[in-house]
């Protein structure tokens, strides 16, 4: 398979190496514009883990031509509905995860039914932490939003969820972001009441995991023929199938 990096920072080394060990070749690695054409249209599919103001332009281009394209880049998501409608007039395949891992991506799935469980237990308030690098351009994380929006799917009490953490009102669930140097991402739940605290916590230890799940859901995703906007949950059948 052919790869096309966009994006060529840690993360973007990182799915290089990974994306080497399993037998592809990179034909494009990309960190400033204006965009290499010629080498993207030797791709078979697109890697995206830009910055939030290229992802928009690096997606669409991908999708004019015809390229299967996932982005993992945040910080994008006001232009979402436009990417996933441009992926339907131009019958291409598109898949965006705040969080390619698959650890993370399990983490989810516990984060959904612990909140499902909780849900009715009013005592207990929800609190967010995230913890990233000092180089993280965003906060809160894409991941950290994710997160707090499969709890609001789950408990009426939140509608909406509010950074800083300081300014949440009792129908705003806080996220509180750091920013530390060298720090892969941890991520954690804690449900708290004057009795007792329950958490669940994820904390990645190398950019490794994000760039394997990178590089499955591309393989995934180059496979697929059908067009659409996928997720990584449909990546993820494939291992529980």
């Amino acid at each position: 398979m052919r790869i096309a990096l966009l994006g060529y920072g840690k993360m973007g080394k990182t799915i290089e190496q990974i994306a080497l060990q399993r037998k592809h070749t990179i034909v494009l690695k990309q960190s400033a514009t204006p965009m290499d054409i010629t080498k993207l249209q030797n791709a078979d599919v697109a890697i995206d883990f830009s910055i939030p103001k290229a992802a928009f332009n690096n997606i669409s281009t991908c999708l004019d031509l015809n390229i299967p394209v996932i982005s993992g880049t945040t910080g994008w998501l006001d232009q979402y509905h436009e990417i996933c409608e441009l992926t339907k007039t131009k019958k291409g395949r598109f898949i965006y995860a705040s969080n390619f891992s698959l650890g993370v991506n399990l983490f989810f799935e516990l984060n959904s039914k612990l909140a499902q469980l909780m849900a009715n237990f009013k005592e207990y308030s929800v609190d967010l932490e995230e913890i990233h690098h000092t180089e993280k351009l965003d906060a809160p994380s894409g991941t950290a939003i994710t997160l707090a929006e499969a709890i609001m799917d789950e408990n009426e009490r939140y509608i909406s969820w509010k950074y800083p953490a300081n300014e949440a009102n009792k129908n705003q669930l806080p996220i509180e972001a750091k920013r530390i140097e060298d720090v892969k991402g941890t991520h954690q739940i804690a449900y708290k009441s004057n009795i007792d605290t329950i958490e669940i916590k994820h904390t990645a230890h190398t950019r490794d995991g994000f760039a394997l799940g990178a590089v499955i859901a591309a393989e995934w995703l180059y496979n697929k023929s059908n067009p659409g906007v996928y997720l990584m949950k449909d990546v993820l059948k494939t291992f529980t199938a």
